[in-house]
């Protein structure tokens, strides 16, 4: 096996060089997203035509919208254990033809109840969709490019969005019974191309080191390290995360009964340590204010929005949600560049602030456009231009940090169902807005429901600033130490002590 020279190192030993075998295998594990993305992104236009076909209500609507992500809060935590069990790279391969499967029954649809159960289907799909992707880009990346790599998810899915909104578009003119059973049902082809493309993926180095399999964790590290000296620096680091003597020269050691997974709960929620506790409040928070904030309002309900604003036609209408997914795909993909330069910390600061202007622009263009008897140009076109400015902000901070910062804080050993509950918090809010966004407008108007996301909004801002530490550059290894106040000027060498494992021990 070929690795490189040892190029320049930074102050930890990592190099510099970006590997790119290693990109290719995030982007691969990231093409999971794009279907969970897709369809997000083709229900908004799809329900338009489904709600006239099937002749349903507003309630049922709200049910169809919010019922994948019930559904995919059951199924991440059922993913971190999947994963643990199994590992990372075949739990991708069971989302994948999960998701298979409820795009087929989506696209056959013959009635309401087969187009939900299909729906709940997909959901359990877009739960582990969620929680293994960034965990699995997570733990292939160096810490010098993983803020890129783990941000992948998150590109993927607005990549998906805009490509379920640019599918309603064209198959709006077939026929009604046709139309919108192709939006759905077309998800089906890449998650079959998925699951066999994802077989040639190499597991992730850590879980391979969690089942003892030093040997093979090794190999995957001199494919994704760009020297072997890289390689067995991060392999000394992750045999101390998980529990092995560092100098240990074994190929294969008997891991410990919870290389499962088995007993990571008690962990985080009866015996956490002060530092595993502030890790889980910050990933809880972080992923609960994704998605209080509002952003899937617009995401699902934006051809609505547009509506109350003044635009009537459904092509139209159409038309200015794929500018919704142009504008979050465009602010995405800038954003993954910023991520290991800027900061997590900084780019999470700025993009609540200008969330929090922009939510209340919206609130304010939406009550003008509604109070106003005549139509009104300018409160449609600052409706407009303040929800896309709105997309802007959150996709260049807090949607991929989310993802980023969750993915990246957890122990080793907690990785993978932490991540998992944070996910389950993130599907619950967004359920919670998708299915009760109709009536909360109709109660409060629906320019006070986007006054209502700008104090939340508030809320969050102080919520990053008081417990969200700045993790660019920091190895996963050094995560632990970084949210022990207490430990921040110990002498431990940065690394990692999981849980229940002495630190004399794991410096032996």
């Amino acid at each position: 096996m070929v690795v490189h020279a040892v190029d320049n190192l930074d102050a930890n030993g990592e190099s510099q060089k970006f590997n790119k075998y290693a990109c290719a295998c995030s982007i691969v594990a990231s093409m999971i997203s794009i279907i969970f993305g897709y369809d997000t992104g083709v229900m908004s236009g799809a329900m338009i035509f489904i709600k006239e076909e099937l002749k349903i209500d507003d309630v049922e609507v709200e049910v169809l919208a919010g019922i994948l992500n019930i559904c995919a809060l059951v199924g991440s935590l059922f993913a971190g254990r999947t994963s643990d069990y199994i590992g990372r790279r075949y739990t991708i391969v069971l989302a994948s033809v999960i998701f298979m499967v409820g795009a087929i029954l989506m696209g056959y649809g013959p009635d309401y109840a087969v187009l939900l159960g299909g729906r709940c289907i997909s959901g359990i799909g877009v739960g582990f969709a969620l929680m293994i992707a960034p965990v699995y880009s997570a733990e292939i990346s160096s810490a010098k490019s993983r803020g890129f790599l783990t941000s992948l998810p998150e590109l993927c899915i607005s990549i998906g969005i805009l490509l379920g909104y640019i599918s309603n578009y064209f198959f709006a003119k077939l026929t009604l019974k046709l139309g919108w059973r192709l939006m759905l049902g077309v998800a089906a082809i890449p998650s079959l191309v998925l699951a066999f493309g994802i077989i040639k993926m190499p597991e992730s180095p850590r879980w391979l080191a969690m089942q003892g399999r030093l040997g093979d964790a090794k190999k995957v590290l001199l494919l994704v390290c760009n020297s072997t000296e890289e390689a067995d620096r991060r392999l000394h680091d992750i045999k101390i995360a998980a529990g092995f003597d560092p100098n240990c020269t074994e190929d294969y050691l008997k891991p410990s009964k919870h290389s499962h997974g088995k007993g990571v709960w008690k962990e985080l929620f009866l015996r956490p340590t002060p530092a595993v506790r502030w890790i889980l409040v910050a990933a809880i928070g972080i992923h609960f204010f994704e998605h209080a904030t509002g952003i899937e309002a617009i995401v699902l309900y934006g051809p609505r929005i547009f509506k109350k604003a003044g635009i009537k036609s459904k092509e139209k209408l159409l038309l200015a949600t794929i500018g919704v997914g142009l504008t979050k795909t465009l602010f995405i993909t800038f954003s993954t560049f910023l991520l290991d330069k800027v900061g997590r910390r900084k780019l999470l600061l700025v993009s609540t602030a200008g969330m929090v202007v922009m939510l209340s622009t919206v609130g304010f263009g939406l009550t003008l456009a509604e109070a106003s008897k005549h139509e009104s140009k300018w409160a449609l076109v600052l409706s407009i231009v303040a929800t896309y400015t709105f997309l802007a902000f959150f996709s260049i901070g807090l949607a991929p940090v989310t993802w980023v910062y969750s993915a990246e804080i957890f122990p080793l050993k907690l990785r993978a169902q932490g991540v998992a509950i944070g996910v389950a918090v993130n599907r619950l809010m967004n359920a919670t807005i998708s299915m009760t966004f109709i009536s909360l407008y109709k109660a409060i108007t629906i320019g006070g429901a986007f006054f209502l996301f700008a104090g939340i909004a508030v809320i969050a801002w102080f919520f990053f600033y008081f417990l969200c530490p700045e993790t660019k550059g920091k190895s996963l290894e050094e995560m632990e130490l970084l949210f022990s106040r207490r430990s921040r000027n110990s002498n431990n060498g940065g690394i990692e002590i999981q849980p229940g494992i002495k630190a004399s021990n794991a410096n032996k």
